[in-house]
């Protein structure tokens, strides 16, 4: 039966085209036992940190890859700075997050837990994860802090996510803020030291609102007020300079 069905096919190309192209469909189908199978290299793999450390770089039959934020990607066509000897080699075969931001390459900063950072340094890393997606091969997801066993993102990865996104309206809502009161002119040289200056105004030290909940640091910031803004509360005059004067030595 088969070799009269292929003596057919064979003097009936029409035949055999409709047959292929029905094969073809059947593969391909969603709803396919076979699509599996063909789509297997682009599915995403889950890591444990075990297997991840074995992409390290150190073996030259296997890629490299790194982990940020439970996301791994393979960085191998980046060998020169993630291999061995590298200057990033300190991120490849684990998920190193925090040292994006804390640069503690050693020991205890090679972690992927963000406890304790401010808004904008998670909203850093959150950036660098996009780099990554950007620029070289995603590969799958880290069993652990960020996915759990099913690939399925924790609560710890939803949290990071929104920390990153209140960082990113704190910095807008400080951008607006400080348009309101225009900053200082400022240069710096080796010989000559800094200073800063107003074309209209005088420069005053002033307390950054928002900086604590972005950075979780106090930081100020030199701005120009009118002589009639002077007495307002909170304004720092420079050491050493006097209380009209337009250019103060820093």
């Amino acid at each position: 039966m088969a070799t009269v069905i292929i003596k057919r096919l064979a003097k009936s190309p029409f035949v055999l085209i409709t047959v292929l192209v029905t094969l073809a469909a059947f593969f391909l189908s969603p709803r396919s036992p076979f699509k599996s199978f063909i789509n297997y290299p682009q599915q995403q793999k889950l890591f444990t940190a075990e297997e991840l450390a074995l992409y390290n770089g150190t073996d030259d039959t296997l890629p490299i890859l790194l982990g940020i934020l439970g996301s791994v990607f393979d960085v191998t066509k980046g060998k020169s700075h993630y291999g061995v000897g590298g200057g990033y080699h300190h991120f490849s075969g684990r998920d190193a997050s925090r040292a994006f931001v804390s640069g503690n390459f050693t020991g205890d900063g090679l972690t992927d837990s963000l406890h304790g950072l401010s808004s904008t340094e998670v909203k850093s890393i959150v950036e660098w994860r996009e780099f990554y997606f950007r620029s070289y091969t995603f590969v799958g997801k880290l069993v652990g802090r960020y996915y759990d066993s099913e690939g399925n993102p924790t609560k710890s990865l939803k949290g990071v996510e929104a920390k990153a996104a209140r960082g990113t309206q704190l910095l807008e809502k400080q951008k607006k803020e400080e348009a309101k009161q225009p900053g200082c002119n400022s240069r710096w040289s080796q010989g000559e030291g800094g200073e800063v200056w107003c074309d209209d105004g005088f420069p005053r030290l002033v307390q950054r609102p928002l900086e604590i909940a972005l950075t979780g640091k106090m930081s100020k910031r030199c701005a120009c007020f009118t002589e009639d803004q002077l007495s307002e509360p909170g304004l720092e005059v420079y050491e050493g300079c006097d209380y009209l004067s337009k250019t103060c030595r820093v």
